[in-house]
C-alpha cells in the first residue's frame, strides 16, 4: 500500500496567524495518526512562518508514526536537525518571498553541499530525500550525490490548466519514477495533491509515499482532521 504523510504545517500557518498557541500542530499529529497517518511531516523554515522548533521538539516525543522534517541547508537548521534526529530529512529549496515552495532542489548545481551534508545526517542515522522536479538528469545527480530516497514534486501536474497538461505533466512524473527505480532510489512524492487528483499518482507502483498538507488540513476544517485523513487514506491503493 501507499503510504500518507501528512503535513501539518498549515494548523501552525493558523496559529501564527494570531500569534497564540491554538491551534497547536502537536495535538493536529496526533489526531492525523489516529485517522491513519503513516507519517507526519513539517517544514522548519528560515522566517519560522509557522512551524518552530518547540513543535518539531514535541512532535518527536509525541507521535508514534516516522516524523519527517523538511528543511533548507540554512546552518542553524542543519544543527538543530541533527539535534532532535527525525526518521528522515527531506531537503527543499526555500525562497522567503515564496508562498509555498515552487520548485523542486537544483542538485546539479548543489552537488558540493549536498553531499557531505547527505553523509552527516546518514551517519545520524536520519533517512535522506531530496525534493526534486520530476527531471531525469536530476534524479541521477540525486542518486549521485548520495540521497536515499527522493520525494517527486507534482505542483506542475496539479496546477495543470487542462487535461492535455495533465496528461503531459503526469507522463514527467511516471517516467521519472522509473528513471528513479532504475537509480536504485525510493521515490516518494507530493505536493499540491488533493482528493480528486491523488489517484493517478498514487497508482504508479514506484511510489511508496505520499506528502499531503492543504488539502487535508482544507478538508479538516469542515469534516475534522481524523475523518479528512481517513478519507484520503481511502483514495490511496
Amino acid at each position: 500500500m501507499v503510504k500518507l504523510g501528512v503535513n501539518v504545517d498549515h494548523v501552525a500557518t493558523v496559529r501564527e496567524a494570531r500569534g497564540i498557541t491554538e491551534p497547536d500542530p502537536v495535538a493536529a499529529a496526533v489526531l492525523a495518526e489516529l485517522g491513519g497517518a503513516d507519517g507526519i511531516t513539517v517544514h522548519l523554515r528560515e522566517d519560522r512562518r509557522h512551524i518552530r522548533e518547540r513543535d518539531v521538539r514535541l512532535l518527536k516525543e509525541t507521535i508514534k508514526v516516522p516524523l519527517n522534517l523538511e528543511l533548507a541547508m540554512a546552518p542553524e537548521i542543519l544543527d538543530f536537525a541533527l539535534e532532535i534526529k527525525p526518521h528522515s530529512a527531506t531537503f527543499v529549496p526555500e525562497k522567503r518571498e515564496e508562498l509555498t515552495t515552487e520548485g523542486g532542489l537544483d542538485v546539479i548545481a548543489g552537488h558540493n553541499r549536498l553531499e557531505p551534508v547527505i553523509r552527516r545526517f546518514q551517519e545520524a542515522g536520519i533517512v535522506v530525500s531530496l525534493f526534486i522536479d520530476p527531471d531525469p538528469e536530476q534524479i541521477e545527480a540525486a542518486a549521485a550525490v548520495g540521497a536515499e530516497f527522493i520525494e517527486i514534486h507534482t505542483g506542475r501536474y496539479c496546477d495543470a490548466a487542462d487535461d492535455r497538461q495533465m496528461k503531459e505533466e503526469f507522463a514527467l512524473i511516471e517516467q521519472a519514477s522509473i528513471c528513479a527505480a532504475n537509480c536504485n532510489l525510493k521515490v516518494n512524492a507530493g505536493h499540491g495533491l488533493n482528493y480528486r487528483n491523488v489517484g493517478p499518482i498514487a497508482r504508479l507502483p514506484e511510489i511508496r509515499e505520499l506528502n499531503i498538507g492543504h488539502a487535508i488540513i482544507a478538508r479538516a476544517v469542515y469534516v475534522g482532521l481524523e475523518r479528512a485523513v481517513a478519507e484520503m487514506k481511502s483514495r490511496l491503493p
